[in-house]
């Protein structure tokens, strides 16, 4: 079954299945003896079959050193890693890990008994799945003993409240999240083993942040993000972070910035270079010094100053020619080696090794320059949509197509895993992922190199007379509500004057109608005297 982005739905688990998978289960621990006895407790309890479980416990430097209860899962052994840190911890025991997956769980926290079956069965549904379950943070003493029910005993609890939320906002990350990786915490995780390889190994350089920077290299690898309500466990008291939220995310932040490119809100310089780049460009370094050097001085002026730029070409064999380099039959790849070895945002190299930790990959064929904003739109559109390919046709002739290429890494990695023998790639990132054409001349591609870029001297005085303009037009349009306002001053007594020459224009006609009533009564009255008055004049 083939997930589209991180709708997991498809895949539909059974909820009695045959479990086949082996699990290791990785316990980083740093003293705390009393809290690891009723962690291995918790897991002696597991629905999942012993035989196809083992625990490893890293001892990381612990004094005195940890021992291993009496009380715990049949396969369970301790390894010692004398190197401080979680993240060194951790891949120490997955060093030791021989499981098809690997759930990593801290040394506080207590699973519910059916907590690993739960996650067995997405397992067996799928091989590239990271599944979540639901941590509660009690602030009960830890008991003498593992309780029989430990619901029971440490409710009332509180819930993971940024995970429950961002599930419940993305309709449980189904809903097209554009960082489903977020969701990966050691608490009580686990992983496809092939999947985890794959990613590599946890960054013990990290200060802090160590989780959320494999989970984004576990969604580059193709992974999917389950959370499973039904995989249960207590965390013993708060975490770090729910007692010093504002210091870790500070600490954190100037770390992960450099290493996960779609924590934009990080990245908010115009001009640095990160370890990680939010696009690479992958281009023909052997296809004449002028092309190459109209594309790539495009793209190192474009909109998007998050990316780098990748010269494939012979580099490793090029010897040049001192006494008559006019003439040497590789010059053109030595003019571009000359004009970019020395550029930090491009890198020659004699293979396609782009890093997989990079979003996207620009392909650009040789002979076509990108516009300005050429690789911002098409990226907008990549991600507005959650596309995994953006096609560019650019020239359709009798001898084929020339297209340009934005893939999606992730979209990629993730067909790669599904792909059958044979099968064209591209159809199974349009299965997973979603695949469109557009026009290149609608995106602004051209086969000419543009007007120079625009230096940062010349950007600044334009920015500074955009700004003059803005509060020039933000004077004239105050000075103009001023008027309307004005206006509508005038208007409104306007109206108000109107009312009153109305209402005296009503009195004036009642008084004019009042006065015809009285004439029309003295003319009959003068008309009635007048006819009497003859009348009595003629019968005398």
């Amino acid at each position: 079954m083939r997930v589209r982005g991180n709708d997991y739905r498809v895949l539909r688990p059974e909820e009695r299945f045959t479990p086949r998978l082996t699990v290791s289960v990785v316990v980083p621990a740093y003293g705390a003896q009393h809290e690891l006895d009723l962690v291995l407790a918790a897991l002696a309890r597991q629905t999942y079959p012993a035989e196809l479980t083992e625990v490893i416990v890293v001892d990381n430097g612990s004094e005195p050193p940890l021992r291993l209860p009496a009380t715990r899962p049949a396969r369970t052994r301790l390894v010692v890693c004398p190197r401080p840190g979680r993240a060194a911890a951790r891949n120490a025991g997955l060093a030791e890990a021989t499981g098809d997956v690997v759930h990593w769980l801290d040394s506080d926290v207590l699973l519910t008994p059916g907590a690993i079956e739960a996650h067995m069965r997405w397992h067996h549904a799928a091989p590239y799945l990271v599944v979540t379950g639901y941590i509660r943070f009690t602030e009960v003493e830890p008991p003498a003993e593992l309780p029989a029910d430990l619901e029971r005993h440490f409710e009332p609890a509180k819930p993971h409240a940024w995970i429950v939320e961002l599930v419940e906002r993305t309709g449980g990350l189904t809903d097209n999240p554009k960082r489903p990786f977020s969701l990966h915490v050691g608490g009580a995780t686990s992983v496809n083993a092939a999947l985890l390889a794959a990613a590599g190994p946890m960054d013990d350089d990290l200060v802090l942040g160590q989780d959320t920077e494999m989970g984004y290299r576990l969604a580059q690898a193709g992974a999917v993000f389950v959370p499973e309500p039904s995989a249960r466990a207590y965390h013993l008291g708060p975490t770090m972070r729910m007692r010093d939220q504002g210091p870790i995310d500070r600490v954190s932040h100037a770390f992960v910035a450099d290493r996960i490119p779609t924590y934009r809100w990080l990245r908010g310089h115009p001009g640095r270079q990160w370890k990680v780049p939010y696009v690479t460009a992958v281009l023909d370094g052997a296809a004449g010094y002028e092309p190459v050097r109209a594309a790539v001085d495009a793209l190192l002026a474009c909109t998007v100053a998050d990316l780098s730029v990748l010269l494939v070409g012979p580099w490793d064999t090029l010897e040049r020619d001192r006494r008559a380099p006019l003439k040497d039959p590789a010059l053109d790849l030595v003019l571009v080696q000359g004009h970019y070895e020395h550029e930090g945002r491009v890198r020659l190299s004699a293979a396609e090794d782009v890093d997989p930790s990079v979003p996207y990959v620009l392909r650009l064929p040789p002979g076509w320059v990108p516009g300005e904003d050429t690789v911002a739109r098409l990226l907008d559109l990549a991600r507005d949509e959650g596309l995994g390919l953006v096609n560019v046709l650019l020239d359709e002739t009798g001898e084929g197509v020339a297209a340009a290429r934005l893939e999606r890494v992730s979209a990629f990695a993730r067909a790669r895993i599904l792909a059958e023998p044979g099968e064209d790639l591209d159809d199974v990132v349009d299965a997973v992922s979603g695949v469109v054409w557009v026009e290149g001349e609608t995106y602004g591609f051209t086969t000419e190199a543009g007007p120079p870029p625009l230096g940062r001297r010349g950007a600044y005085r334009g920015r500074q007379e955009a700004q003059a303009e803005a509060a020039r037009l933000a004077k004239e349009a105050e000075r103009l509500r001023a008027q309307v306002a004005k206006w509508k001053d005038e208007a409104g007594r306007w109206r108000r004057t109107a009312v009153e020459l109305r209402r005296e224009v009503g009195t004036l006609r009642r008084q004019l109608a009042a006065a015809n009533r009285a004439q029309r009564s003295l003319r009959a009255l003068v008309s009635t005297t007048m006819k009497r008055a003859l009348a009595k004049r003629l019968r005398t």
